[in-house]
């Protein structure tokens, strides 16, 4: 699988039921305008994820490739495991006093800090220091796949997903991506 295919697919399946994914219907339900809030989930992500990518790198340097490998199977299992608990959003009073653009730029920034999609993407980044590029595009659009639904459908959107289903699944295929892993060299 592409490095970009590899990239969408853990962020969007690690994003479902996320808490930057409940942030999302948090702004769309607070702000009703969909177009500033997905412009800054994309530039948020995009700043984000391109410094949690080269920190990867950074951390690549200094690891061997028996390392890095493990560490991505181990990653992808921790994964599985932690799509399985239910995040719960802090409420931040401070970002929802500026307009819709700023406020999720600044809410959604922050909330991916230390976030498993993050540590997705500093791990990407890590084992493919050579496509950088593709881990930073495919992470971002792996996170506008799993949000712009959710800020365009809001409310409805949310109490449609079966998110214990969703869950497990994801867990599973987490679960398949470090077994696939583990069995290539």
């Amino acid at each position: 699988m592409s490095v970009l295919a590899i990239s969408i697919a853990t962020v969007a399946l690690a994003e479902i039921g996320d808490k930057t994914q409940l942030l999302s219907l948090v702004l769309a339900s607070r702000y009703r305008k969909p177009i500033p809030i997905i412009l800054a989930i994309l530039f948020a992500t995009l700043l984000n994820h391109a410094l949690a990518a080269w920190l990867g790198v950074v951390v690549a340097d200094h690891l061997t490739e028996s390392v890095l490998r493990w560490g991505l199977i181990v990653s992808f299992t921790a994964m599985a495991v932690w799509v399985l608990v239910p995040d719960k959003l802090d409420d931040d009073e401070n970002a929802t006093n500026r307009g819709p653009f700023v406020a999720s730029f600044i809410a959604f920034f922050i909330a991916e800090i230390g976030d498993k999609t993050q540590i997705a993407t500093t791990m990407l980044g890590a084992q493919n220091a050579d496509a950088l590029g593709l881990v930073v595009v495919g992470t971002t659009i792996g996170m506008l796949l799993a949000n712009v639904p959710v800020v365009l459908l809001g409310k409805k959107a949310a109490n449609a997903l079966p998110l214990n289903i969703v869950r497990y699944v994801t867990a599973a295929l987490f679960s398949l991506l470090a077994i696939a892993t583990w069995v290539t060299q």
